[in-house]
């Protein structure tokens, strides 16, 4: 498949399937690991009628983004901690039957978890959104988690995964601490042009899904592969240096310079 080099600069191959060695794995979780969009629809159309302003005007804005960051522009006064935790909370109690696991999400992440490979979940959810969700879906937590708890910026700041890389390494989230990694080496998983563009500038090969937004947003955002969903990504080996990934997707050449 060639895209059109006028208007994105980039052509890309024909699907392909190559193994590749990560040092390690940063995954966003909604529209990567699972689907909840229909459930994030609703619960963003109730907040919106609440608010007594279009759902539409927070829908065309809202994926990929902290609550928080959401509510700071449609309603600064219940742009908190608590009134994000209380609500964020709810979503799974409501909406859990409007979720699904995506395809290849629950065998990869079963692998990575009995090989012990080096992962880690970057989200724009809070803490207890991270945690109900996973529940719902069955699904383990990895041994690190950044949470929108954790930053002051959100995606597609890169703030997310300089922390996320910092905790599976064992670093400091500073200049100084990230500079011994090659931070091209790890691989982070996302569906929504905010995503992509943060792990980007944070230094990472992005393998970008097509869930919820087209390959032309992909890689507009800058996407390194891309692939229909998880089920085009296996986890072939793992050793005390990272992880073997066989994908099959198309490998994004720029031709930008």
């Amino acid at each position: 498949m060639v895209a059109d080099s006028m208007d994105t600069g980039v052509t890309s191959p024909s699907a392909e399937t190559a193994t590749v060695h990560f040092t390690a794995i940063l995954s966003d979780m909604d529209g990567t690991i699972f689907d909840s969009t229909a459930a994030v629809v609703r619960h963003w159309t109730r907040i919106a009628n609440e608010l007594e302003i279009p759902p539409s005007a927070i829908l065309s804005t809202s994926h990929g983004r902290r609550t928080i960051d959401i509510l700071r522009i449609h309603a600064p006064h219940l742009a908190n901690t608590t009134y994000v935790q209380h609500v964020e909370s709810l979503i799974p109690k409501l909406y859990a039957a409007d979720a699904t696991i995506l395809p290849g999400s629950a065998t990869l992440i079963d692998t990575l978890t009995a090989t012990q490979a080096p992962w880690a979940i970057v989200t724009s959810g809070t803490s207890v959104l991270v945690g109900s969700w996973m529940a719902a879906m069955n699904l383990p937590l990895p041994k690190h988690l950044v949470t929108a708890d954790d930053v002051t910026n959100g995606k597609p700041d890169p703030e997310c995964y300089r922390l996320g890389l910092a905790k599976v390494f064992g670093v400091a989230a500073t200049d100084e601490g990230l500079a011994a990694l090659e931070t091209e080496r790890v691989v982070v998983f996302e569906d929504a042009p905010a995503g992509i563009r943060a792990g980007k500038a944070a230094g990472c090969t992005v393998i970008a899904l097509l869930t919820t937004h087209s390959r032309e947003q992909a890689v507009e955002a800058g996407a390194d592969w891309i692939v229909k969903d998880l089920s085009c990504v296996k986890a072939v080996k793992s050793d005390g240096k990272g992880v073997h990934l066989e994908i099959t997707g198309e490998r994004v050449v720029s031709n930008r310079g």
